[in-house]
Formats: C-alpha cells, structure tokens, sequence
C-alpha cells in the first residue's frame, strides 16, 4: 500500500513540474468568457415570433433577441427585426427592402413607427399589399407584447391607414 501511495504522489509531483500547453490556456479562458457571457446575458435572450407573407398568406418565423431593460427597447428591435424581413429567401418581406425605421416611440401603451418613404412603395410579392403588410406587423407587435394596447404606423410622417387600422382594434 505504501508503494502505491509513494507512486501516486510521485505521478502527482511530475505533472505539476510539466509546463500547460497554451492551447490548454487558451480554451480555458474562452470557455470561462462563455460562462460570463451566459450568466450576464445568455438569460436574457428571448424568442419573438415574426410575420411574413406569402402572397398575402401570413407565415411564422421565430428569432433570437437580446432582451433589453426598456420595453421601448425591446419593441424596437422586434420592429427593426420585422424591416429587415425574413430568413428564408422564398418568403416576401413586409416592407420594401430599402426601407427604414426613422423613429420610434411608445407611450403609455402606444406605438408609434415612423417609417421612411420607400415603405409607400407597393410590396415584391404579387397578391401582398402595403395594408395588410402593415396590419400583419400590427398583430406580431401585439401578440409578443401583450402590454401595447396600440400601433401606429406612419410613413414619412403621414399616418398609414388610421381610420382602417381604428375599426381593426379590439374592442373596448
């Protein structure tokens, strides 16, 4: 038994007088980073579900965003996510591919997106419109946030569709 124990802390001895290959470091500084990042941030992702059309056809996409401490914030990216458009290429984008999102705000349960110009351009897709375009991010934004009592849409700083968007609402 003494040899056993006399070999096993010699074994022990000679690998802590062998050098750490850099490698070795090296991932082990990465996986501690990625275990940082996990703990600060890797929680705080959320999944949104987002809407594109098929010749006019409603069709689910869901994506990875970072969650924000606003709830500004986190609409924002929702609705700049939306502008970009879809992840699969045979699907059509809400909006014009040039199009931008100048402002935004949200105010006690409201949304206001004011779009650029080239928003007003008809959609790619041959049966999709401009309206019901609009109405498919109106439901996407208030179906993943269910606070917004509200969305209203604007381009270049004219109201998009107020009065058709008014008589969609929920009740109340």
């Amino acid at each position: 038994m003494k040899g056993f124990l006399r070999a096993l802390a010699a074994s022990a001895a000679a690998a802590g007088e062998k050098t750490v290959p850099r490698r070795f470091i090296y991932i082990c500084c990465l996986l501690g980073l990625v275990l940082v990042e996990f703990i600060l941030f890797g929680k705080a992702r959320r999944s949104f579900v987002f809407y594109t059309t098929r010749e006019n056809e409603p069709v689910v996409e869901s994506r990875m965003l970072a969650r924000s401490g606003s709830r500004e914030l986190g609409i924002r990216r929702y609705v700049e996510e939306a502008v970009l458009g879809p992840v699969s290429l045979d699907l059509s984008p809400l909006l014009t591919a040039e199009t931008v999102l100048d402002s935004f705000l949200f105010r006690d349960g409201v949304v206001y997106a004011n779009f650029s110009a080239l928003a007003a351009l008809p959609p790619l897709a041959e049966k999709a419109d401009l309206y019901h375009n609009l109405l498919t991010l109106k439901e996407g934004i208030l179906r993943n946030f269910p606070f917004v009592r509200d969305v209203r849409f604007f381009i270049a700083g004219n109201e998009a569709f107020s009065d058709k968007f008014r008589s969609f609402g929920p009740e109340e």
